[in-house]
């Protein structure tokens, strides 16, 4: 299954482009998480270099961070080490106390009377488009972290088989970076859901920052299936989940 090979290699019309839609989502907040917005923010830039209209891709972060007392390059933010700044140019759909759990699961599902604070944006996605999921905070066996809040896997899964019956997409993949990551989907995804997910750990492991011990001053830069997954993609013209999978 392929996730935006078929944006570059086709060359589709603006409207077939609008069939991949995108949400993209930090978990997290304060200075030392630093690598989880950073993370969100060259996805951001990753899947617009892809084709990707603003309008298809939403994203929720905190957005503590480029103007934290401690960052000392204010306004910037950086997933490697003297790369380029990804919070140029980055469009934030929900910001702070609206970063939680419930808009999350709203959003997901295309439900604009659920979410409070925010544009109110959600995934306008139909039965015939694909929908990509990346998700990066911590987490431990069977949740995964918000500011103020956890998502349990009963709760995500419910969300994502509701939108298997409501047929809001043809194809979904989720990408989660977090410690135990594993253990939001073991043993529960069905096949006909037709819902790809790759996550940074086995439900019994933990996932791990890098460019940790970077020379400008900053906490770790980003996470590494993050980094992996992005930075493969980028070099792989014919971007193919199964590759992917195959390199990280």
């Amino acid at each position: 299954m392929r996730l935006f090979s078929e944006v570059q290699n086709a060359q589709p019309s603006a409207k077939q482009k609008e069939d991949i839609h995108v949400l993209l989502v930090a978990g997290s907040n304060g200075w030392w998480n630093y690598r989880h917005q950073a993370d969100v923010a060259h996805a951001y830039h990753l899947v617009r270099n892809n084709g990707i209209p603003e309008s298809n891709i939403i994203v929720m972060m905190y957005d503590d961070i480029v103007n934290n007392p401690d960052n000392p390059y204010p306004g910037k933010l950086f997933n490697q080490p003297y790369g380029p700044d990804v919070y140029h140019g980055l469009k934030i759909d929900y910001r702070g106390d609206s970063v939680n759990p419930k808009n999350f699961l709203n959003v997901l599902q295309g439900k604009s009377n659920g979410v409070s604070g925010g544009n109110r944006r959600v995934l306008n996605s139909t039965t015939n488009d694909r929908v990509f999921v990346y998700f990066t905070d911590h987490g431990a066996t069977g949740l995964i972290a918000f500011p103020d809040d956890i998502l349990s896997k009963e709760d995500l899964n419910t969300a994502l088989t509701n939108m298997h019956k409501e047929k809001r997409y043809s194809q979904l993949v989720f990408y989660l970076e977090a410690c135990e990551s594993g253990s939001m989907f073991d043993g529960v995804l069905k096949e006909q859901m037709n819902i790809y997910a790759m996550t940074a750990s086995a439900p019994d492991e933990s996932s791990w920052g890098t460019y940790c011990d970077n020379d400008m001053d900053l906490p770790c830069l980003g996470d590494l299936f993050s980094i992996n997954w992005m930075q493969d993609s980028e070099k792989v013209h014919f971007y193919c989940i199964k590759l992917t999978f195959s390199i990280i």
